[in-house]
């Protein structure tokens, strides 16, 4: 027998009949997530300056970062300069992109800018083996503009390209990340969910301190280039 707490058991009847439920809150949200993207893409834009970034060979003016496409998403990682291991939270959440070409197929394209320095950021990319294509904005007010200054969060930042000229459509920061990953929606669907403690479970239920799951930053290193 487990120490752990359990759900109650029930007969198959009760518990479709508890899901059903569940299942009806479930679609409704689906709903609302619909409509908030109808509302996202009615959303006006703000036109941008000529942004010079840093690329792996050298300076790219942040309509170059398209590569073409018409659409762009970035990923503004957080950033201690100088340091070995970079956020755990930006590392894992990055980790997850390894095959986004299916991007081409709506004229779009993902990428990630950073405050670090590029030669430090490409050394990172190569030690946490991240699939993404990295920018630095350290010698650019672009990330600060962004909502993603120096010292500050991370962030993700949507734009649009008319020709030479570029358009922000959109911003988010903290959670509102999570709807771009696949991990948490993952552990959201286990009895045990996150097991952190601001979450709301049962009496009982295994809880620890927030982030305290969560893999660091060298875990990473076992699928990069300096893994050994």
């Amino acid at each position: 027998m487990t120490s752990k707490p359990l759900p109650p058991v029930v007969d198959e009847q009760s518990w479709r009949g508890r899901l059903d439920e569940l299942r009806a809150r479930e679609k409704a949200a689906t709903r609302e997530l619909d409509a908030i993207a109808a509302q996202r893409r009615r959303l006006p834009m703000v036109q941008l300056p000529d942004y010079t970034l840093e690329g792996p060979g050298g300076p790219v003016r942040l309509v170059d970062v398209f590569d073409g496409k018409s659409q762009l998403i970035v990923y503004h990682h957080m950033w201690n300069p100088g340091q070995e291991w970079q956020c755990p939270g930006c590392t894992g959440f990055t980790s997850q992109f390894w095959k986004l070409e299916f991007l081409d197929d709506y004229d779009a394209r993902f990428v990630i800018v950073t405050q670090g320095p590029i030669e430090e950021a490409l050394a990172y990319k190569r030690r946490v083996g991240n699939a993404m294509d990295w920018y630095s904005t350290a010698g650019s007010s672009f990330g600060g503009d962004m909502d993603a200054p120096p010292g500050g969060g991370f962030a993700v930042n949507v734009f649009l390209r008319d020709g030479d000229t570029v358009y922000r459509t959109w911003h988010t920061s903290g959670r509102g990340t999570e709807q771009l990953s696949h991990t948490f929606p993952l552990i959201d669907l286990l009895p045990y969910g996150r097991q952190e403690e601001w979450q709301d479970v049962p009496e009982g239920w295994p809880q620890a301190p927030t982030y305290s799951h969560w893999w660091s930053s060298e875990q990473y290193t076992r699928y990069g280039e300096d893994a050994h």
